[in-house]
């Protein structure tokens, strides 16, 4: 088949869209499709680039990395045109979706979209969440989802706030697919401690590791002051903090404030090929946050073999089984607690080992390839019968 993916995200970025993109492409070439990519360009021109067609842009500060096309990229969307997809797959709602109709509308491909984001936890970075309501999320999430004919929701979470927004489109629930090998393979004892040395880890501390972007969505300030409560994590453990974005300096500010800036860590941004380095030098993953559609880092870490300490979100309830492989807490109280628990209990830390890289396996990048590609299927078949319905009606 030809597939053209459309997105507004996609490298040099690196977050869980990016990902679940690289991955699906990889799968679906591996099963001798074809694959194009259309995307946003990250600067001022235009250019194609291993099948990813790029289109200008400016940034348009409302969040970090998101930018506004400024052309309608019409040399590229002819020669998309003329190669004739034969389903297009579009990643997000806004700039790249309208490229997605168009082309659609063109070659008489169907539309199946991946609803990666709740938007309502990122309202406030829009004049402080004044104008865009959860109400006018909800109609314009119900407005773009009717245009396409199959919707793909990453997890039952994601399903339940489609079904609130009263989206009518056919959804199937396909968990993102992710490259578990890096992950589920053995630590290299000699990159552990390379890494622990270049960031001044002493050998006998425990390692807590927070990855992924610093949003304030994400709720990393109460990571911190649930470790600021408890002097006996102050004394066994440190948190390192993988990634950046607009809550970082607020973040280290508070860490200073509550007298754990020597306990916190503040690593940055790190390279992809890295990432399960970092997996692997830690002795515990923990989140706080409640705005994942799946949460990947949850996925990596337990194929990685952590034990989990998450915040309850219904995204954690297949990768946490309570008292076995983590726990999922719901107060600041219970956080502090679990993270003790997690880094002390011989039990915990020797059945997250097995458990979590078990409950890990679900995810895997190979069958969410399967299963995509027969959403695709389905979806030019449907469609080849509707027109013939139009035809014959005609």
């Amino acid at each position: 088949m030809k597939i053209l993916i459309t997105t507004d995200l996609y490298k040099p970025q690196i977050n869980g869209v990016v990902t679940s993109i690289i991955n699906l492409r990889s799968e679906l070439e591996k099963e001798g499709h074809q694959v194009k990519i259309l995307t946003i360009s990250p600067q001022l021109t235009s250019f194609e680039e291993d099948g990813v067609y790029y289109i200008k842009s400016l940034p348009i500060g409302v969040y970090p990395n998101i930018r506004f096309p400024i052309s309608c990229g019409i040399k590229y969307m002819k020669e998309i045109i003329e190669w004739k997809p034969e389903v297009i797959h579009s990643q997000c709602e806004f700039f790249s979706f309208n490229f997605a109709v168009k082309i659609s509308k063109a070659t008489k491909a169907p539309i199946v979209h991946t609803y990666h984001t709740l938007y309502e936890q990122y309202s406030k970075y829009v004049l402080g969440g004044r104008i865009v309501t959860p109400k006018l999320l909800a109609l314009f999430s119900k407005g773009r989802m009717r245009r396409v004919q199959t919707v793909i929701a990453p997890s039952e979470k994601v399903l339940k706030k489609l079904e609130q927004y009263r989206v009518d489109s056919h959804i199937e629930v396909i968990p993102t697919g992710i490259n578990l090998d890096e992950f589920y393979s053995e630590k290299k004892e000699e990159d552990i401690q390379k890494l622990k040395k270049q960031y001044g880890l002493d050998h006998d501390k425990k390692i807590i590791l927070s990855l992924g972007r610093l949003g304030f969505e994400k709720r990393i300030d109460e990571i911190i002051n649930g470790f600021s409560m408890n002097e006996k994590l102050k004394n066994i453990g440190v948190i390192l903090i993988v990634g950046d974005g607009p809550a970082r300096i607020s973040l280290e500010q508070l860490a200073k404030e509550k007298g754990v800036d020597k306990n916190i860590i503040f690593v940055g941004m790190v390279s992809p090929k890295d990432v399960s380095n970092y997996y692997k030098m830690a002795d515990l993953f923990v989140s706080a946050s409640t705005s994942e559609t799946q949460g990947l880092t949850y996925v990596e870490a337990a194929a990685s073999g952590l034990p989990l300490v998450c915040r309850y979100d219904p995204c954690v309830e297949d990768l946490i089984e309570q008292g076995e492989n983590g726990y999922v807490y719901h107060s600041m109280d219970e956080l502090s607690v679990c993270l003790e628990k997690s880094l002390t209990d011989e039990k915990i830390i020797n059945i997250a080992n097995v458990k979590s890289k078990d409950l890990a396996n679900k995810f895997g990048k190979e069958y969410f390839g399967q299963q995509i590609e027969d959403v695709y299927r389905q979806s030019v078949q449907y469609r080849k019968k509707s027109y013939q319905i139009v035809r014959n009606y005609v």
